[in-house]
């Protein structure tokens, strides 16, 4: 990251030619590219086959609903906080108020798809036409409802689906390991990403957003104090132990910018920590589909500060209209960088807001997407360590349970 920073400053500083600055940025862009199509490569086969060996080994349907439902509740409870918090934030410091650019006009182009999404699409989305369509697209919210229909089938048959069940459960090991590979590649993919940005944006941006930004981490480090609070309540002083063991997956999530490209190391790591396997298998990917509380966040914050910016009030209803829009339209958002403009976009033509503003956004989306993909990661840990607590599978970590007495 540092190195990154580094580079890409130099070349900003000593290259003036914007063009020339550009194509510096795609050729550093093409090893980012490159790792999170390897991250997608995996992200499929993996989620198929942990989900499944999870929920096989969950043995009977009451316990599966019984984890569906703390884990759902958990969701919910966490999606109103973070939805709730980016309103409260962006309202408290009005970053779009104390905008000193110039504002598109309201009707300019936005290479962004504003998709709404009406009860009856989300419903019907959640169910793939095709598991190989849903697989090759890296619809995880797809993947994860036939992985569940898969699993408690294989649950069903009993012993004659032992050894398909032996055969998913070599796979995980397997991708497992291919995991292992692919995150040799990572310190260069952080480097490229980093570098591509600064060569192409400079440091400069930061000074310009800085209230935007500024305001938008104070919300996102209030955020970690609550989520771990929540955790501490029910795991007691081991929620810093759990912070300390997902520190890695963090990491690797604010630099790329990706929380997808985190959930491999992130699924290690829980396990590490205590987590059973069959319990990280189930919520976790869930988690992914119904509880990036990051994206959450920012997708509040960044849809009133973009009215801020065009004058436009919103009354306290429509801003619970919106909390509520958005407890529906951010489920199932992908954790790859950028997934939340499509959201953010849908938002703001619902409420008669210029779309146009997504323009102001985006000159520091990534540095703001790196804050709410590692949050994202946070919030996941947490919520799959609570929901193992719950049903007694939290264990000791597992360094302490190898070792002597």
């Amino acid at each position: 990251m540092v190195l990154g920073i580094l580079v890409g400053w130099i070349l900003n500083r000593t290259l003036t030619d914007p063009e020339t600055l550009a194509r510096l940025g795609g050729y550093f862009s093409i090893v980012t590219d490159v790792f999170l199509r390897l991250i997608k490569m995996i992200i499929a086969p993996l989620v198929f086959s942990t989900l499944v060996m999870g929920i096989a080994h969950l043995g009977d349907t009451a316990a599966l609903g019984r984890v569906g439902l703390r884990t759902l509740a958990w969701f919910i409870m966490a999606s109103v906080i973070s939805l709730l918090l980016g309103i409260v934030m962006v309202t408290l410091f009005q970053p779009g108020a104390s905008l000193e650019l110039p504002l598109p006009a309201a009707d300019a182009a936005v290479d962004i798809k504003a998709t709404g999404l009406t009860l009856k699409e989300f419903v019907t989305h959640l169910v793939p036409r095709s598991v190989a369509e849903a697989m090759a697209n890296n619809e995880i919210l797809q993947i994860v409802v036939f992985s569940i229909f898969f699993g408690v089938g294989l649950a069903a048959v009993g012993d004659k689906g032992r050894p398909l069940l032996n055969a998913i459960t070599g796979l995980a090991e397997v991708m497992l390991k291919v995991t292992g590979y692919v995150m040799l590649f990572a310190p260069f993919a952080v480097f490229a990403a980093i570098a591509a940005t600064i060569t192409t944006r400079g440091l400069g941006v930061l000074v310009t957003y800085a209230k935007f930004i500024g305001s938008f981490y104070i919300g996102i480090g209030i955020l970690w104090g609550v989520l771990t609070l929540l955790g501490w309540l029910v795991l007691g002083g081991r929620v810093h132990q759990l912070i300390r063991e997902v520190r890695e997956p963090i990491l690797l999530a604010f630099s790329t910018a990706s929380s997808e490209a985190a959930y491999p190391r992130t699924l290690e790591a829980l396990e590490r920590f205590g987590v059973s396997n069959r319990i990280a298998s189930f919520v976790l990917p869930l988690g992914y589909s119904f509880n990036l509380d990051g994206s959450m966040m920012y997708c509040t914050f960044a849809t009133l500060f973009i009215a801020q910016a065009y004058g436009i009030d919103l009354t306290i209803g429509q801003q619970l209209t919106m909390l509520l829009l958005l407890m529906v339209t951010s489920k199932g958002m992908a954790g790859v960088p950028r997934a939340s403009l499509v959201v953010i976009a849908a938002t703001l033509s619902f409420f008669n807001i210029p779309e146009a503003g997504l323009l102001l956004i985006l000159a520091v989306d990534h540095f703001l997407d790196m804050g709410r993909s590692a949050t994202n990661v946070v919030g996941n840990s947490v919520a799959t360590a609570v929901v193992a607590k719950w049903e007694g599978e939290l264990k000791p970590p597992r360094t302490q349970e190898s070792s002597p007495g």
